[in-house]
């Protein structure tokens, strides 16, 4: 049977920030293999999972990079808004993580790899 986990109970920081002006960066780390490889192995964190979260187009993600050595992936994507613009909310992009959080990972079975 597989379990569900939202991101936030198997990462140890998932953050976010500006990447300039017109792009915002996503970093989420593990402390431990075991939570990592669950996450990668779920294929969970994708460009399409990505766009489907933050309801914007997949062309709007610019990359996912799985980074074994230091137990992490970066997304980065395209800024709704571009910083600094009259209808931009968040200047340094340090609360678009949020979503991220509440991603279910299923948790047990058979995955693709990203």
């Amino acid at each position: 049977m597989i379990e569900h986990k939202p991101l936030r109970e198997l990462a140890s920081i998932i953050r976010s920030k500006n990447a300039g002006p017109f792009r915002l960066t996503f970093d989420i780390l593990f402390n431990d293999d075991s939570a990592y490889l669950a996450v990668i192995e779920s294929g969970v964190v994708s460009e399409q999972t990505i766009a489907e979260l933050y309801n914007v187009d997949v062309s709007k993600i610019s990359s996912v990079h799985v980074l074994p050595q230091g137990r992490a992936i970066k997304v980065t994507m395209y800024r709704p808004r571009t910083q600094c613009s009259r209808s931009e909310r968040d200047v340094y992009g340090c609360q678009q993580h949020a979503p991220l959080m509440e991603l279910l990972v299923p948790i047990g079975g058979n995955y693709r790899q990203l």
